[in-house]
């Protein structure tokens, strides 16, 4: 990673958004309500206020720090707090009272504990399925180091769609995410199709780290010979001087080129744009994707 790189000062003009008109007090207050944490805040996600104002958020469970250090998050690195029993619980809770039909539930990498968090994974799976009727649920996880039997109780759980990004192409995930490596990931995905045939699952890549199209685009291949089923393609945007610096501003007409290019190899929907991130317009890409329509 270099640290103290010169940052752009000024966003592109596609880059630049103006805060939605309604109002994002309903969700901030029943998150400081049930006392929750999201990525949405944690990894300063540029989408959050707009995400607010539609009173949905993406759930982040296990506490706010997280036992790996990646170039690339705003998440704090370190030792891992407590496990709250009663988290997946408040989740519910929340996600019922601000009438969500669709739940993303994410987490910090949790190395430290036995299981790694797969078991609160799939006890907030349950939880939510009780506080609300037909539901449908996406977990974007850690890697859970290519564990059968972890990655066995979030499938067995049922979330509709399991996501876990490989976040940039093969050449530099060492300096993106240095404890995780794309061979492990894409066995994770593996895996889950060969737990449950029938579960979506869904993967990301971040651009602008210095990454080429080919690259990207065999990436998106090894992604396809995993079955994975839907892949989301955004913007890097460096979240400090400490963090890896940005190489690239990619037009939002390239992003269109590059999934149009990738759509063909088989996926069931391909959303890429500056603004997209994992859980953005989740449940939306999710919808399309059951119905195979390009969004």
């Amino acid at each position: 990673m270099t640290a103290g790189s010169t940052l752009p000062i000024r966003l592109p003009p596609w880059l630049r958004r103006s805060l939605p008109p309604v109002s994002a007090v309903k969700t901030h207050s029943t998150l400081g309500t049930y006392n929750l944490n999201t990525v949405c805040e944690s990894a300063l996600c540029p989408n959050r206020s707009e995400c607010y104002s539609r009173k949905t958020a993406t759930f982040m469970i296990l506490g706010d720090i997280c036992t790996r250090s990646c170039g690339f998050c705003a998440i704090k690195a370190g030792k891992g707090l407590p496990v709250e029993t009663d988290e997946p619980d408040r989740v519910a809770f929340a996600a019922r009272e601000l009438g969500l039909k669709y739940v993303v539930v994410t987490s910090v990498a949790r190395d430290d504990l036995q299981d790694e968090g797969a078991g609160h994974f799939a006890q907030t799976i349950r939880a939510i399925r009780r506080e609300i009727a037909d539901v449908q649920i996406e977990v974007l996880t850690p890697d859970f180091h290519a564990r059968r039997e972890l990655i066995q109780a979030v499938v067995d759980a049922g979330p509709e769609v399991f996501n876990h990004n490989i976040e940039t192409v093969s050449r530099l995930q060492k300096s993106v995410r240095p404890q995780a490596s794309m061979e492990r990931s894409l066995e994770v995905l593996r895996m889950i199709k060969e737990l449950s045939p029938v579960m979506v699952t869904k993967s990301g890549i971040m651009l602008g780290l210095g990454e080429t199209d080919e690259e990207v685009i065999e990436a998106a291949a090894a992604l396809r010979a995993v079955q994975c089923d839907i892949l989301t393609i955004g913007q890097y945007l460096p979240p400090s001087r400490e963090h890896l610096p940005l190489k690239n501003y990619i037009e939002p007409a390239h992003f269109k080129n590059l999934a149009d290019k990738i759509r063909p190899l088989g996926f069931k929907e391909v959303f890429a744009g500056p603004y997209v991130r994992s859980s953005y317009h989740a449940g939306e890409v999710f919808e399309h994707s059951a119905k195979s329509e390009p969004i």
